[in-house]
């Protein structure tokens, strides 16, 4: 059973870079993409934070771009042959939305990160995630539409609820 997440990270970060594409030249789309991609893949680690959730989830499908495509009123290019869109029925909606609503909030994205202690993949992985938590003026210029609140938010909104219930609770301060 394949319990490797990459197919399922790199498809969702992809749909993310399409539907809210980069602002520049080779240099921005990199840098657009290296963000999407650290905040899937923590929205990833997250949603399936065993080898058997990712073996399971590369078993069943994690479900397309459909519902994603419609909200953001997107649609796959019908001059294209089906295969060229094939790598849609790889990207996880939840894990999408929990991606984009990191992307729009750098306090919840470092709870999440901070979350990724107890994933199994973390574990095994030693990464980093600055792209993601600290962008520069460069990163932020290259991806000013995949971090716009207002764009990002019916994505954000889809699955909000249960990616504040996957993170530990708020901390009361200490008197």
């Amino acid at each position: 059973m394949l319990t490797d997440l990459s197919p399922l990270i790199a498809a969702t970060a992809r749909w993310l870079t399409v539907a809210y594409p980069p602002c520049g030249g080779a240099l921005a789309s990199a840098l657009c993409e290296a963000q999407a991609r650290q905040a899937v893949t923590v929205a990833a680690w997250l949603r399936y934070p065993t080898e058997i959730d990712a073996g399971l989830v590369t078993m069943t499908g994690p479900g397309g771009t459909a519902r994603l495509d419609w909200i953001t009123g997107a649609e796959p290019d019908a001059g294209h042959p089906a295969e060229e869109w094939a790598w849609r029925t790889w990207v996880d909606e939840v894990v999408a939305s929990w991606a984009a609503a990191l992307l729009v909030d750098a306090e919840l994205a470092a709870v999440a990160v901070a979350a990724l202690g107890e994933s199994e993949h973390h574990a095994a992985l030693p990464v980093e995630f600055r792209r993601l938590l600290a962008p520069d003026e460069g990163d932020r210029r290259a991806a000013a539409l995949l971090r716009h609140p207002d764009l990002l938010a019916p994505v954000a909104e889809l699955h909000h609820a249960q990616l504040l219930d996957r993170l530990p609770p708020a901390r009361p301060l200490a008197a």
